[in-house]
């Protein structure tokens, strides 16, 4: 099992989580973060007056998938989150060594 860390824009988030979802992704986990790559934030006029954004605002979107589902996943994130543009987010893929469904105590990809 793997587990796929997104971070993309706001707006893009609907997209993406439709797309998983016609993809059979079956659950996902959400978490607005603040963070900066390359591009160290922007400036933004406010009132007539200029000040940083360190920290922009972005969505992580959490997905633990099947090994075998884990390039189809990449591929749907990364075409509907895509814009083209500086600050499009990044991907995490991580192994997992286990998974449990509390309610069920099921184990693995079966408490996907």
């Amino acid at each position: 099992m793997k587990k796929v860390e997104a971070i993309i824009r706001h707006f893009k988030l609907e997209d993406v989580k439709n797309a998983l979802s016609e993809q059979g992704v079956s659950g996902m986990t959400i978490t607005e973060v603040r963070g900066f790559g390359r591009s160290k934030g922007h400036t933004e006029m406010y009132r007539g007056t200029e000040y940083a954004v360190d920290f922009v605002p972005k969505v992580k979107l959490e997905v633990v998938v099947a090994d075998d589902s884990l390039q189809t996943v990449i591929d749907t994130i990364m075409r509907s989150a895509q814009t083209g543009q500086i600050g499009d987010g990044k991907l995490f893929v991580s192994e997992l060594t286990d998974t449990v469904r509390i309610r069920t105590g099921e184990t693995g990809e079966a408490a996907l």
